[in-house]
């Protein structure tokens, strides 16, 4: 169940060992899950509930939601502890309310956890149990991993390093399908649900399966830019799930003890595996995988193309011959099309979205589109914006609301939507469809969540889940709010409600399959669709006067399939009810532990744990790190800190400089709490030194500083956009030795800047965005001396000969006092290649071309997995003037051409790494360094976004 805006574009070209092992330290010993620093208005007020298992921290008023996680997670941590074992260490567990994203995450460094808790509408993709509820079994089984997980070698890892050493063990030792799969068999064993009972779960293998993909297991661990694959869940599932139905609930806690403690310090879990099974790793994954294949036999054949082609979804008819969708490729943003028989146009590009759901009516269409708070990074909203089909445009009808699943009513006069508020209760809105003004808010007094509503006359039809996690189908008077129970309700996930005359067609999990049917609201009778036609799931029915169009999925994408009415098979079902129930995938084991479907049994009631108020400041250093940093020629240790509510940073280093020899101390700080960030830091550096007329000489500086920055986030609509201003005031002090006192000098300056940047979505393919700039600013002014510095870059994107190729300008200019007392550092991206020097004045105009070359999707000994070689050419020009000792002016031209060649990979099937070779041809004398004209270099990119 998890990009931030930066300014210029950078490459570390050091020695290779040095930046490869840099580069896994930095990876492993910090947290990869997405993280908001500061992201939290201080007006909000927090409370706890602290038990030895975990410390809940929650928002002021969710009091009952907190109480529910606190109580689940004591419950099964007692029960569920000997499959995983019995270490425990308290975590702190953060429940955010402010945001509209459905998510969780645990991490170490710092053991944290962090619980979305706005639920998503589509039920078929992690069930309709109540979302809380999930989240606390699914994330509080990465805890019980972690705390069990602290062992042989990766115990060793934490005491030298630290949370950060053993993230970087496990990682190492214990593969993300793990952790993932067991977490979901957790939530499907607990509950009557979970998503390894849930079809949707496995329709991405089943479609490779159907379509004849045999694909190797590195890419099915790692993934493809040309091919559909499913992520690490399913597969991690399946292959937990056969491991404990073939061997035992105490296998995985068995193997992954010996892996996580490197029983085998090569291969460490596949070793493990196979001491357990007596089977080599490869044939066990091969009989997991086919325990399930064979259970999906009926799925009929595909004839697929040979690569992913795009995702179609959501259709909806204009007439019988004309349906608009949302069409969603590789090589392209996500766009709504409207087809006419094999004629196809493209109406707009969808918005930046959360989900992919729409809603057409009389000539337009309305969806939510995600838009980020200004300043706090937790808070975010759902808009609605309505586009007319016939010009593509679009406006925004709603203002920092929280709307999902809009749809029209009949007349396209107006709109339902559920609102989602903090607290985690839903409710039906009914707005204005021309101006998004708020008509009606109808009671909801059964305390459902809605899904997918839809207009009937002066009645809302809707999917709905109670407090128990089951769905049904119910109808709302758009008037007085009352409601009816058409559809018992169930724990079968229902969904993609489509209403036309007194029917209503949907979507219900009925068995292994995703399947059709139909209500008739008039004679309250229930209805399972047949077509000729099968496919994977049948999703999101729509229809005409004539036709009925679905969604089902194949290993090129979700594909629109439609059939005439008359051919539709309606076969009546007796009960009011769902056929088929949830499927358990020959999955006994589920069945035959005590914590199975625990949940249910879990009273609140029972339990009396007090609550109390959290203070913000508590463990506001929470150093959690020891973290090593090689990049030649400094080398660096950090001890880094971050408070559980992620306002407050905290760095102490030592950094030692091979070329000069100097040895460095210092401290950073950054509060976030507030509206602006404010940052301290103070640093020592001992015995620098340089060459002065022929003979070293030495001294030692401190460096003191404190400063304030304003991050701004506009992201809205179609756009991605960034602003960061902020200024530093900086105190040194030099301290010279051996008769060169003369040149001792404190001084005072001010470091200030902004940056901006702004670019469009970027497609799976895309290297760059086709669309995008950047820009950034940086003045350092001497307060106490004379002397002054600033930097002016833009960089600007722009879309190549083809849709995955992309042409990149950049400028810049830097000039500095003429007679500064102060040389400042130097930010200016010089031409590739040369040496580079703090010249008087220099300017910079530049083009980079991008495009792929290849997609191998090959790897080697589960080390090494290439997914694309990409190339750059690029041409860059330098004009640069200074002066010599006597007056005389300097000018030169640094110009460089050449081209680059990327590999994008990934290491140890887990974590994403790019580098490349470079060369670069030198049309100028290199001034300053460096002998001949032919420059290579090993590049690391640092994306500019």
């Amino acid at each position: 169940m998890g990009r931030h805006l930066t300014s210029y574009t950078g490459y570390f070209t050091k020695n290779l060992p040095a930046i490869f092992l840099s580069f896994f330290l930095l990876v492993f010993f910090t947290d990869g899950k997405a993280q908001t620093f500061g992201g939290n208005p201080p007006s909000l007020q927090w409370k706890q509930f602290n038990t030895p298992a975990a410390r809940v921290i929650f928002p002021a008023g969710m009091d009952s939601t907190g109480l529910r996680v606190t109580v689940l997670i004591n419950r099964i941590n007692n029960v569920v502890k000997p499959t995983i074992g019995s270490k425990q260490k308290q975590v702190n567990i953060v429940l955010q309310n402010q945001t509209t994203e459905s998510n969780g995450y645990v991490g170490l460094a710092p053991f944290r956890s962090e619980f979305y808790l706005t639920p998503q509408q589509n039920s078929f993709e992690l069930g309709s149990i109540q979302w809380p509820e999930m989240l606390a079994v699914h994330e509080f089984r990465h805890v019980q991993q972690y705390n069990n997980f602290n062992v042989g070698l990766s115990h060793i890892l934490k005491v030298l390093f630290g949370e950060g050493g053993q993230a970087f063990g496990n990682a190492l030792s214990v593969p993300n399908w793990f952790f993932e799969g067991d977490a979901v068999y957790n939530e499907t064993l607990v509950s009557a649900q979970g998503r390894g009972r849930l079809p949707y779960f496995y329709n991405g293998f089943r479609g490779l399966w159907a379509a004849g993909k045999n694909y190797s297991w590195m890419k099915l661990r790692n993934g493809s830019y040309i091919d559909y694959v499913p992520n690490h869940y399913p597969l991690g599932y399946m292959m937990v799930a056969y491991g404990r139905e073939q061997y035992g609930d105490a296998f995985w806690r068995d193997v992954t003890h010996d892996a996580a403690a490197y029983k085998s310090l090569f291969y460490p879990f596949q070793n493990s595996v196979k001491k357990h099974t007596g089977v080599n790793f490869p044939a066990f994954r091969t009989d997991a995988l086919n325990y399930f294949r064979q259970q999906f036999n009926d799925a009929p054949p595909q004839k697929s193309a040979k690569h992913f082609v795009a995702d179609e979804e959501f259709p909806v008819f204009v007439n019988d011959s004309t349906i608009i969708y949302l069409k969603s490729p590789y090589d392209n943003i996500a766009s709504f099309v409207i087809r006419t028989g094999s004629n196809e146009r493209k109406i707009t590009t969808r918005a930046i979205s959360q989900d992919r759901y729409f809603d057409y009516s009389n000539g337009k269409i309305v969806y939510a589109a995600y838009r980020r708070d200004l300043r706090w990074g937790y808070r975010n909203y759902h808009e609605l914006r309505v586009v007319d089909v016939n010009n593509g445009r679009e406006r925004t009808i709603t203002n920092k609301t929280k709307y999902f699943s809009p749809s029209f009513s009949t007349n396209g006069s107006r709109i339902v939507a559920v609102q989602v508020n903090p607290d985690g209760k839903s409710a039906l809105h009914i707005l204005d469809a021309q101006s998004g003004k708020l008509i009606s808010v109808l009671p909801n007094i059964s305390h459902l969540f809605y899904t997918y509503p839809k207009f009937n006359g002066n009645n809302i039809i809707s999917a709905a889940r109670n407090a128990k996690g089951e769905m049904g189908i119910i109808k709302v008077n758009a008037i007085t709010g009352s409601q009816e129970t058409l559809l018992s309700f169930g724990y079968q996930p229902i969904g993609y409600t489509s209403v036309k005359q007194d029917t209503i067609y949907f979507t219900g999990t009925s068995g292994n399959n995703d399947e059709l049917f139909a209500f008739s609201i008039t004679y309250k009778k229930l209805f399972k669709l047949r077509s000729n036609v099968k496919t994977i799931g049948s999703y999101q029915p729509t229809t005409s006067a004539n036709k009925v169009a679905w969604v089902g999925f194949t290993a090129s994408g979700y594909q629109i399939t439609q059939a005439d009415k008359r051919d539709m098979q309606w076969d009546a079902v007796s009960a009011n009810e769902l056929p088929g129930g949830l499927p358990g995938y020959r999955v006994s084991s589920l069945n035959k532990n005590v914590a199975s479907g625990l949940i249910e049994r879990v009273e609140d009631t029972v339990y009396n744990y007090p609550v109390t108020k959290y203070k913000k400041g508590y463990n506001l250093f929470n150093f959690h790190s020891l973290i090593p940093e090689i990049s030649d020629p400094d080398y660096r240790i950090s001890i880094a800190g971050q408070n559980i509510l992620n306002t407050f940073e905290s760095n102490i280093y030592f950094n030692y400089n091979r070329n000069e020899g100097y040895k460095q101390a210092g401290f950073d700080f950054i509060y976030g709490a507030l509206f602006p960030y404010l940052s301290s830091g103070a640093d020592y550096i001992y015995e620098r030194r340089r060459i002065y007329r022929g003979s070293d000489i030495y001294w030692n500086e401190f460096n003191i500083h404190g400063g304030i920055q304003l991050p701004f986030n506009f992201t809205r609509g179609k756009k991605i956009t960034g602003l960061n201003v902020g200024t530093d005031i900086y105190y040194a002090q030099t301290n010279y030795q051996d008769g060169f006192e003369a040149f001792n000098r404190h001084f005072t300056y001010l470091n200030s800047y902004l940056s901006f940047s702004t670019r469009i979505q970027q497609a799976r393919q895309h290297i760059n965005p086709r669309w995008g700039q950047s820009f950034l600013f940086i003045y350092k002014n001497g307060l106490s001396l004379p002397a002054h510095q600033y930097l002016a870059s833009g960089t600007f994107y722009l879309p190549g000969l083809w849709p995955n190729h992309s042409l990149v300008i950049n400028a810049a200019h830097q000039e500095h006092g003429l007679n500064n007392e102060v040389s400042f550092s130097n930010n200016f991206p010089f031409s590739k290649g040369y040496s580079v020097e703090n010249l008087y004045r220099m300017d910079k105009l530049g083009a980079n071309y991008h495009f792929p070359i290849a997609y191998p999707d090959a790897g080697v000994a589960n080390t090494i997995y290439l997914l694309r070689i990409r190339g750059n050419a690029f041409y860059e020009y330098t004009r640069a003037s200074d002066f010599y000792n006597t007056g005389n002016k300097f000018k030169a031209n640094f110009r460089s051409v050449g081209g680059a060649v990327f590999f994008d990979t990934k290491v140890f099937n887990e974590t994403s790494i790019s580098f490349g070779l470079r060369y670069s041809r030198l049309l100028d004398p290199d001034l300053f360094g460096g002998t001949g004209r032919d420059r290579f270099e090993i590049v690391l990119p640092v994306s500019i976004f």
